[in-house]
């Protein structure tokens, strides 16, 4: 009999050994203690699938679109399977044979279309787009929304009338010591303004030149996560192009989300697997992208002018590590570093644990979820009794401020970028 060659898939799944290491540490089976909920329940699933035992019905697209993606799975597995990975190949399964919610299609044309993503921001209706509806009392600093298939209140952020990349030149003399682009990452551009404000004053202050990488599209995240394959194509593909336009005249491409860094840096290269020359080009890239804290606390004399020149702040801090940040880019101690110099740090019980963000559909389809592995985060960070939870992560200073929120809690969410910038306010 002739063999045939396994699917990427079915050889994952045959490479787990069930030894369960990985079901502790497992967002979703931490709330949902279910076998076919747990990394391995999930790999022995997806081989009966490739192997034509399984089919995908509407109950094994819900098994398979409750995974969070947080990796902790992979992070712990003693054969390094990238259970994230495989799972992300059967959400596109999954995509064409039964499509996506209207809410999803419109937010992911958007992230294709700037211009069209601009002007429906400066109307504050892209969020309904993804399916949110305001609610009808608001907070002046974050507005009140509900979801259509939910009753619980949520927090999200308003969306800013004016983005960032919109509100400042495409180049910004520093003094020129160095250049380095930003990548802003779609939240940030659109609500969460201020940290690349905050970058650029710390640019500032390392009289490092600032360019705007005005012409990015969305790194792709949203729509890698939900299995739009199409939609990552062509974000993937028009960002390596528009980088591969200015890159020689950058020291680096600097990032202060770690999901939109992993993406960049990981996922392009991961997602490419079957399109050699597009992820030899990405790879090419990959040296000059970095996490923000990670290049300024590695590339830079930032964290001796802290020592220096900043200010000794009062508030206490508790730091989040972002699953994109720890997990997949091994990225903590910068951050750590470089906020220690000016505020008190204090650590929570599982600094590592899933905010339990977990992308567009778990924001949308599976909000309980979220909601579930959200509230012990919150209270995890209230017990440091800190002024202050921090992340490199708009996705997660979401879902934490919602959680907080639940959890009525008057710890506020700051970027690391944000408090390391007032540290160096005159």
């Amino acid at each position: 009999m002739k063999n045939e060659k396994k699917s990427p898939i079915t050889t994952v799944s045959d490479a787990c050994i069930k030894c369960g290491k990985c079901i502790p540490v497992c967002t979703i089976h931490n709330i949902n203690p279910d076998e076919t909920t747990s990394p391995r329940g999930f790999l022995d699933l997806l081989g009966a699938y490739k192997r034509g035992e399984l089919e995908l019905d509407k109950n094994a697209k819900n098994i398979f679109e409750s995974c969070f993606l947080c990796t902790a799975c992979t992070e712990i597995c003693p054969n390094d399977l990238p259970v994230d990975m495989v799972i992300e190949q059967v959400r596109n399964d999954i995509r064409k044979k039964y499509g996506l919610a209207w809410y999803k299609r419109g937010f992911f044309f958007l992230l294709r279309h700037r211009k069209i993503l601009d002007l429906l921001a400066k109307f504050g209706y892209v969020f309904q787009t993804c399916g949110f509806k305001i609610h009808e009392k608001q907070n002046a600093m974050e507005p009140r929304f509900s979801m259509p298939i939910i009753k619980k209140d949520r927090f999200l952020p308003s969306v800013k009338e004016k983005t960032f990349l919109n509100s400042y030149p495409e180049v910004i003399k520093n003094g020129g010591k160095r250049k380095v682009a930003i990548f802003i990452g779609c939240l940030a551009n659109y609500a969460y303004t201020n940290i690349g404000k905050a970058l650029l004053k710390v640019l500032k202050v390392l009289e490092t030149d600032a360019y705007l990488i005005k012409n990015q599209l969305c790194c792709g995240a949203p729509a890698y996560f939900t299995g739009d394959f199409d939609t990552v194509d062509y974000l993937a593909k028009h960002n390596i192009e528009y980088f591969e336009s200015f890159i020689d005249e950058v020291d680096a491409i600097i990032v202060p989300e770690a999901t939109c860094s992993a993406m960049l840096k990981n996922d392009y290269i991961h997602f490419f697997h079957d399109q050699p020359e597009w992820q030899e080009r990405a790879k090419k890239l990959n040296n000059k992208i970095f996490m923000a804290t990670k290049w300024l606390d590695t590339q830079t004399d930032l964290a001796e002018i802290l020592a220096k020149k900043g200010k000794k702040m009062s508030e206490i801090i508790t730091y989040h590590d972002a699953c994109h940040a720890r997990k997949m880019q091994g990225i903590y101690k910068e951050p750590r570093d470089l906020i220690s110099k000016n505020y008190v740090l204090k650590e929570m019980s599982d600094p590592n644990r899933c905010c339990g963000f977990g992308g567009v559909t778990m924001q949308t389809d599976k909000f309980d979820l979220a909601y579930r592995a959200g509230l012990p985060k919150a209270a995890m960070i209230e017990k440091t009794k800190a002024d202050i939870v921090s992340a490199e992560c708009s996705a997660c200073r979401m879902q934490i401020t919602n959680s907080l929120h639940y959890n009525r809690s008057k710890i506020i969410f700051k970027n690391p970028i944000e408090l390391i910038a007032k540290a160096l306010e005159e």
